[in-house]
């Protein structure tokens, strides 16, 4: 089972940027999608954004589409999620996932495909 640390998060002002990582272990990681997630204080984790295993399709929460990018790079097991004109509203503890079934052809946005899920890492965007 792949497991995955996140890390990257941080303050910023509004408008700002930052940039997520997720390291995986093991040598399964090129075979799954991965994804990311928010929790806000008081609120349910959502869905951010996920890729394919690949790397050739993502897909991305309404709110995200046009200011994150997601991305990963098989060679160096990881996922990054590149976040510009950051928000007060993208606040929260951001957490990557693993999809539990292996080279699924398209990127899921359902949270309960995803099996293996990292500590987080808190992003806080200020006024």
């Amino acid at each position: 089972q792949v497991q995955v640390k996140e890390s990257g998060g941080g303050l910023v002002q509004a408008g700002g940027s930052l940039r997520l990582a997720c390291v995986a272990s093991g040598d399964s990681f090129s075979s799954y999608g991965m994804g990311w997630f928010r929790q806000a204080p008081g609120k349910e984790r959502e869905f951010v954004a996920s890729i394919d295993w690949f790397g050739r399709s993502q897909y991305y929460e309404d709110s995200v589409e046009g200011r994150f990018t997601i991305s990963r790079d098989n060679s160096k097991n990881t996922l990054y999620l590149q976040m510009n004109s950051l928000a007060p509203e993208d606040t929260g503890v951001y957490y990557c996932a693993t999809d539990s079934v292996p080279m699924r052809y398209y990127p899921t946005r359902d949270r309960a495909d995803f099996d293996s899920w990292g500590q987080g890492t808190q992003v806080t965007v200020s006024s």
